[in-house]
């Protein structure tokens, strides 16, 4: 079955046809995954390059008209025909007696939940390696390196210093509309994951450290210190200034990881 099915805008489909970028992100970690998942399998443009490295597979799908392309492809032990933001990632794949690290997953993000999607899949402790497709304003929020370069100064924000924190990121490449049917009206970028081996905080300080992000970020071109003075005693946050030798009237969106990983650690301890 070779014609695609119509694009579901209200699911935010764009079916992928430069076979240039489908080659790059099927064989992205291909050689070092002991596993697979691809959330967003649609008519199966990904699923075949990704089955065909014949590792263990998990492709889950929401729209039902799919099932009938990928049922070409996989047996129906590797689909789930599932809303992903839905689904216990983790009890799926002890389900499925996946192993319990070296996990690559992709996907063609859909682009009104790919941050939600993108928070839910770096939890998993056994998720190591992800390529993803993602919208290029998005993108540049999780790499502000993407940014024009006089913007890169000023490119730190809650996303990047969250995702940043437990996974290196780097770009694998830029994809415009034309790559699409239907084209959407923005650029879009595949962005690749790998876990940090030894990040500056412990995934089980997920929660509280997201939770400090929003209040760093909320304001994220204010007087940082004024900002947290609302959470936490002036006296602290000169303190934690001072240490990591921060100007007073330093912004949120100046800081660098690191500065914003040992604030933390500063005023959490």
């Amino acid at each position: 079955m070779t014609e695609l099915p119509w694009a579901n805008k209200k699911m935010g489909q764009h079916f992928l046809k430069d076979d240039k970028i489908i080659q790059t992100i099927c064989h992205d970690y291909a050689s070092q995954a002991s596993a697979i998942i691809e959330v967003g399998s649609g008519p199966g443009i990904l699923t075949s390059g990704l089955a065909s490295h014949h590792k263990p597979i998990i492709c889950i799908e929401k729209d039902s008209r799919m099932r009938e392309y990928l049922d070409n492809i996989l047996t129906p032990d590797q689909l789930v025909m599932a809303d992903a933001l839905f689904i216990d990632l983790p009890y799926l794949l002890q389900q499925k007696q996946f192993p319990a690290n070296d996990i690559w997953l992709v996907s063609n993000l859909p682009y009104n939940v790919s941050v939600p999607l993108l928070l839910k899949f770096i939890q998993v402790p056994s998720i190591t390696f992800m390529t993803l497709m993602i919208q290029k304003e998005v993108g540049e929020r999780i790499l502000p390196s993407l940014l024009p370069r006089k913007e890169q100064k000023n490119g730190m924000n809650s996303l990047h210093a969250l995702v940043g924190t437990w996974f290196d990121i780097k770009l694998a490449v830029k994809v415009p509309p034309r790559a699409f049917v239907p084209p959407p009206k923005v650029d879009s970028v595949v962005l690749s994951f790998n876990k940090r081996t030894a990040p500056a905080l412990p995934l089980g300080s997920y929660h509280p450290y997201e939770a400090f992000l929003r209040k760093m970020f909320q304001h994220r071109r204010k007087q940082l210190a004024g900002v947290l003075r609302t959470s936490f005693p002036l006296t602290d946050i000169n303190k934690a200034f001072a240490d990591l030798n921060v100007a007073p009237q330093a912004r949120a969106e100046t800081f660098n990881l690191e500065q914003v990983q040992l604030l933390y650690k500063h005023l959490n301890t």
